[in-house]
């Protein structure tokens, strides 16, 4: 499958219709493995939506965020979000983003993660994709093409796991704590400071708080710091600002615990490949791309 095209909406016609026209073209394709390529703007909104095929939603450039009932999970470039089939979902991009989706089947092969995951970009697993998105539909594909979806297919396990995931607690008074520190993050605040809001002990509110999110508090804020620093980032502002800003003590301090998130310090992954770049590597795996600059909605 090469592409799904994204045809100018007519007059009156409501980005959430065109999206879910757009869905409702993915999931009449046949085949075992879809993979579509799309390029979205800063700002850009995908609206709540489901599907019955599992995704593999990969940044190639450019960040973007995937909102559920259950959290948020933020994918920088080089990584990539697991989605199971029948999630729902939203997706905003921080910047413009060029997107890359695999969409299977749930029961393509045994091992696939049941969870939803931020995973790191392995080198083989980018060129399966970017070569995937340019292969012909399933009715079309020789025995090579199977290969690569079937390598892909036997990658996705592999990759490893990122903590760039953001889960909100169902009860309302710790939903709310958390919904309080995302709009003013800082690095300062202290389980004592939340358990006393939470009218709960410090033993009761850690056990309460790790039960309803799977996080210690000390991870889960460090990851909220961390979703609200990369927009930031994107946008082009110091480095030594944000970590201050952010309540950090030192940039050293900030720089630790992006490495320990991301795998990098914050310069090396601001150095993320330029849009020549990536139409090199696309170029090179001959990605066809549409000469009206059509592309895929689907997120």
């Amino acid at each position: 499958m090469r592409h799904l095209k994204d045809n100018i909406a007519p007059p009156g016609a409501h980005a959430e219709d065109l999206h879910e026209r757009v869905v409702r073209q993915l999931e009449a394709r046949e085949g075992t493995v879809l993979a579509v390529s799309g390029d979205y703007p800063d700002g850009h909104h995908v609206p709540t939506h489901r599907h019955s095929r599992s995704q593999l939603l990969y940044a190639l450039s450019g960040v973007a965020m995937v909102s559920t009932p259950k959290g948020r999970w933020i994918v920088p470039p080089e990584h990539a979000l697991w989605l199971p089939a029948n999630v729902d979902h939203a997706v905003d991009m921080l910047g413009d983003v060029g997107m890359r989706s695999v969409y299977m089947w749930p029961d393509a092969m045994e091992g696939l993660p049941g969870d939803i995951r931020v995973v790191a970009i392995s080198e083989l697993a980018r060129s399966l994709i970017v070569e995937a998105v340019a292969l012909p539909p399933p009715a079309e594909r020789d025995r090579r093409a199977m290969l690569v979806f079937d390598l892909l297919l036997h990658e996705i396990p592999k990759l490893p796991e990122r903590p760039l995931a953001l889960p909100f607690p169902a009860d309302r008074k710790l939903a709310e704590l958390c919904r309080q520190f995302v709009r003013k993050p800082t690095a300062r605040t202290t389980i004592d400071d939340w358990a006393l809001a939470a009218g709960m002990s410090r033993r009761s509110f850690t056990r309460a708080f790790q039960r309803e999110t799977g996080l210690s508090l000390s991870t889960w804020r460090q990851q909220a710091c961390l979703f609200a620093a990369l927009p930031r980032l994107a946008d082009g502002e110091a480095v030594t600002r944000v970590a201050l800003e952010l309540g950090y003590q030192s940039v050293a301090a900030f720089t630790t615990m992006f490495k320990r998130m991301l795998g990098k310090p914050p310069r090396v992954w601001l150095a993320r490949p330029s849009a020549k770049d990536i139409q090199f590597v696309e170029a090179s795996h001959r990605l066809s791309l549409n000469a009206k600059g059509e592309h895929a909605l689907l997120d």
